[in-house]
């Protein structure tokens, strides 16, 4: 939330200092490069061993699992269909995050990429040098290299008398994108960005145990706020 508010303050400072500039026109292309900041806010179901809750068992309580944040190299193309309208695709370097548990014990790791399609809105018209936009978009997440943490997996056999979990696997996830996020010219055709993104991310977790399927979280729903500070060239 603090950073989404320093987002709309300097979005307000820079639309008072906007000036006459022809920003983008229907034909534009425009290329950003970036940080993207991944910051889920994650739930889940808890840790299931052949369908029985595993902490529960061990009299641990619910074991849920937690994501961490991670920052990555963020690259977008969009294309001006009008003045107003473009569709953008957002991609990235690969994105790592640390899975927790036990009140954030290190649980596994995983890497995807989420590639997103928004259609975003122009507010202004093209005579300003600030132009503000929100758009709607749909997102694919591809997760691999999924790994336990071995001194996870040694807890996990140690409190259980022997169970040795391997074999992560995440599923891909397909949902919805929403942002805001402005342009400002700062020279002929080259811009500052900052947006900040929500994106529907859930998965479902499998893994074996013992060498057998039989390990599973039934709901892991990351939902991150993505946010964004880039540079753009129009061409």
């Amino acid at each position: 939330m603090k950073k989404t508010l320093v987002t709309l303050s300097i979005l307000t400072a820079l639309s008072a200092t906007a000036g006459n500039a022809i920003a983008y026109e229907k034909g534009d292309w425009l290329v950003r490069v970036g940080l993207t900041n991944v910051a889920p806010d994650e739930s889940s179901s808890p840790i299931l061993a052949g369908g029985a809750d595993l902490g529960q068992a061990l009299n641990l309580g619910s074991l849920e699992v937690g994501v961490d944040n991670n920052t990555q190299l963020g690259l977008n193309i969009a294309y001006f269909f009008t003045d107003n309208i473009n569709v953008e695709v957002l991609a990235a370097t690969p994105f790592k995050h640390d899975i927790t548990f036990l009140d954030g014990a290190k649980l596994a790791e995983t890497t995807h990429l989420p590639p997103t399609v928004t259609v975003n809105y122009f507010f202004l018209d093209s005579s300003s040098k600030f132009q503000p936009y929100a758009g709607v978009g749909l997102n694919y997440t591809i997760f691999f290299d999924e790994d336990f943490e071995q001194s996870a997996v040694e807890t996990i056999e140690m409190v259980t008398d022997g169970a040795v979990v391997s074999n992560l696997d995440l599923d891909a996830s397909f949902g919805l994108s929403a942002q805001v996020g402005f342009d400002y010219e700062v020279s002929d055709g080259i811009f500052l960005n900052g947006s900040v993104r929500y994106i529907d991310i859930g998965t479902e977790a499998s893994f074996d145990i013992n060498g057998a399927a039989g390990g599973s979280i039934e709901t892991v729903d990351i939902d991150p706020w993505v946010y964004t500070l880039s540079v753009g060239y129009k061409f």
